[in-house]
């Protein structure tokens, strides 16, 4: 037959095309073409059918078309398509569970003998497979099948015709129970019986499209996990994990079909250690982000290309999905999630592991994901406060360099803390205020004494994971590796700035818990405020900050009624709390007296806040003036001498003379300071100097 060819059919238009037809004609011309094309696919259909004139020809199968069908297919087959050693006929006795085969040849295009070895499908399975599967790979099989099936419209297998061809009779309890719901083609998705109403062995039997597609060498995964496939991290480099876990879980792996629960401390921790298991015992991986409904057909990808289940994260309800991945036992499933394994989830329980720390900093992966545009700075101090995976970290560099191109700059580490801080987003802003710091150690004015506590502070929260973790240091008991500091001094003598600076050397974001989200009227809703709190601190790079912290950490008192019970209990929940907490807390407080000794014990620093001397003073008057515009006669060190004010109490002193001169278009002069720090005086109820009290 001389068919049209696609040139020709769909002609790529000429030079001179343009312009010349308008589309309708061209249109027209491809019609022309197309008729041209079938009228020759028709002749050749013809040629030699005997049912070419019959009236009734598609209606019914006759013998002379069987015939012509027969012998229109190639009598033999390739020699180079016989793999030596195969099964060359199907099952001549009515043994329906023959063994499996020792070694199914290992011909890397022969991928149905691969699934067949892979699944352990019996000879018969794979022989009822291959049945079904016919008219989707030849469609010379449908007219046979619909002769065979005495019914035209019936154009697959079904499966009294498969078990016929099969040469197994019909009436065997063990024949038809491999068309069972729970038989081995049926439950891993590769069969399905059609028409239930119909008796068993007029049902049709049909394959999914994505097995013969796969069969095809078509490695696209099942449209329905589209978009819910999530690429594997790059493992992590031998320092950033531990590797001792990472080798015996590798072990397992390389041993054959496993499943396994991974709780993780913190969310991501698990994903980086099943990479790096996974990349050590040679084993591709399907990491699965989708719901429940999905699992069936992720399942069957995993079966048909001998992959790995990787499930971070579950669902709020994860019994379902759990139940269903653990009964694949054929199937390695590796999942993981913050919470503990729950054996009611599922009868088949997993091995049941708990997934090493995530340290905090991972240079080499940090080094690795940013390249040679890491070498500009101190990537190392850069990066410890964070406790981000191996995806994250490369999502962060990408991130980095994106800000770096933007500001038409080279990459610098405030590109890196800003990229590292969105990785770390957080569900702590429900119940605190979320502050991006944007200051740093010039602008505390203190004593050595309390600068030396606060950058010893942040230090210890840089160093934690390699003291406590590490160098096992933790007092142990379920001790976290939390840093807790209490800031203690009147008012506006800079806690709360503090906290913000430390943040700010962390280059992690501060988070003010709002008291009135937390506390309860009801009986026990406080302490699930706090836990909600204190658990979403624990997975979040951030400083917790809780202001004004007597309301919440006050003493104990003496059991009078039932207030003081339960007033005892939020008490005695906080210390527990406390002890397991692995973040950063600071508690501010101008009380230091009210906070119970029990508390005080649990805290890493407690920093006394002293009252600014003249010196002091001076040098904070300075500094909130350093950026306004002022009159030339200012006397700071006057205002510094007649005023006793607080570092709070002077930048609000300094903003309200601001106010003052720009409402005249002035500079700032030394009467709107004066007169801003009188207010300052008044709003404490204090005398101010120079006035007469009445």
């Amino acid at each position: 037959m001389n068919a049209s060819p696609l040139e020709e059919l769909v002609p790529t238009a000429g030079p001179g095309d343009a312009g010349t037809e308008g589309p309708a004609r061209s249109l027209l011309g491809r019609l022309a073409e197309l008729r041209h094309a079938v009228t020759a696919l028709v002749e050749h259909r013809s040629a030699g059918d005997p049912t070419a004139n019959d009236p009734l020809r598609g209606l019914y199968v006759s013998e002379e078309t069987v015939g012509h069908l027969l012998r229109a297919w190639p009598r033999t087959v390739p020699e180079a398509d016989v793999r030596p050693g195969a099964p060359t006929g199907w099952p001549e006795d009515a043994d329906v569970q023959p063994e499996v085969p020792a070694e199914w040849p290992k011909d890397a295009d022969d991928r149905l003998a691969r699934v067949a070895a892979r699944l352990r499908l019996t000879e018969l399975d794979t022989a009822v497979l291959l049945i079904a599967l016919a008219p989707d790979l030849d469609r010379a099989f449908e007219p046979l099948y619909g002769y065979l099936n005495d019914e035209v419209s019936r154009r697959r297998a079904t499966v009294g015709l498969t078990l016929e061809l099969c040469g197994i009779p019909a009436h065997l309890p063990e024949a038809r129970a491999r068309f069972h719901p729970s038989a081995p083609l049926r439950a891993f998705g590769l069969l399905a019986v059609e028409e239930p109403e119909r008796p068993l062995l007029t049902r049709s039997l049909t394959v999914p499209d994505r097995l013969t597609a796969h069969l095809l060498g078509d490695d696209t995964p099942d449209a329905a996990l589209r978009g819910r496939l999530l690429p594997m991290p790059d493992p992590l480099p031998g320092a950033e994990h531990d590797e001792g876990f990472v080798r015996r879980l590798a072990a397992r792996l390389g041993d054959g079909p496993c499943t396994a629960y991974l709780r993780e401390h913190r969310e991501g921790d698990a994903l980086a250690t099943l990479a790096s298991a996974l990349y050590e015992a040679g084993v591709d991986a399907l990491r699965f982000a989708g719901p429940a409904e999905h699992v069936p057909e992720l399942l069957r990808e995993a079966r048909l290309t001998g992959r790995a289940v990787v499930v971070c994260g579950l669902p709020e309800q994860p019994g379902p999905m759990v139940a269903e991945l653990t009964a694949a036992a054929e199937v390695t499933v590796l999942l993981a999630d913050t919470r503990p394994y729950d054996p009611q989830w599922s009868p088949h329980d997993p091995l049941v592991l708990q997934a090493p720390r995530r340290p905090a900093g991972g240079t080499a992966s940090w080094r690795t994901a940013l390249g040679p545009a890491a070498e500009g700075f101190d990537l190392a101090g850069t990066v410890a406060p964070y406790h981000l995976g191996g995806e994250r970290i490369a999502r962060a560099a990408r991130a980095a360099t994106a800000l770096a191109a933007f500001d038409g700059t080279a990459l610098t580490a405030a590109h890196v803390r800003l990229a590292a801080r969105q990785q770390s987003a957080s569900g702590l802003e429900q119940h605190a205020r979320r502050i991006r710091p944007a200051v740093d150690w010039r602008d505390l004015v203190l004593p050595d004494a309390p600068l030396v506590q606060l950058r010893e502070l942040a230090l210890r929260a840089r160093h934690r994971d390699r003291v406590l973790g590490d160098w096992r240091l933790s007092a142990g008991g379920g001790r976290g590796r939390g840093v807790i500091g209490l800031f203690a001094g009147e008012s506006g003598t800079g806690k709360t700035l503090s906290a913000e600076v430390i943040a700010a050397d962390l280059g992690v974001d501060l988070y003010v818990v709002q008291l009135s989200s937390i506390v309860d009227k009801y009986v026990g809703e406080t302490e699930k405020n706090l836990e909600r709190i204190f658990t979403e601190a624990d997975r979040t790079d951030a400083v917790l900050l809780f202001d004004e912290a007597d309301a919440v950490f006050g003493k104990r008192s003496e059991v009078k009624d039932s207030h003081d019970r339960y007033a005892n209990m939020e008490s005695a929940y906080l210390l527990q709390r406390l002890e397991s907490f692995d973040g950063i807390a600071l508690l501010t407080t101008n009380l230091r007296a009210n906070i119970d000794d029990a508390f005080t014990r649990r805290l890493d620093l407690v920093v006394d806040f002293p009252f600014p001397d003249a010196g002091q003073r001076l040098a904070l008057w300075r500094h909130g003036l350093s950026h306004v515009p002022r009159a030339e006669d200012i006397d700071v060190d006057a205002l510094a001498r007649d005023f006793e004010l607080a570092g709070g109490s002077i930048r609000s002193a300094v903003v309200t003379a601001a106010y003052l001169a720009a409402g005249r278009d002035e500079p700032v002069g030394a009467g709107d300071l004066r007169e801003g720090a009188r207010r300052e005086y008044r709003k404490a109820g204090r005398l101010v100097p120079g006035e007469t009290s009445w």
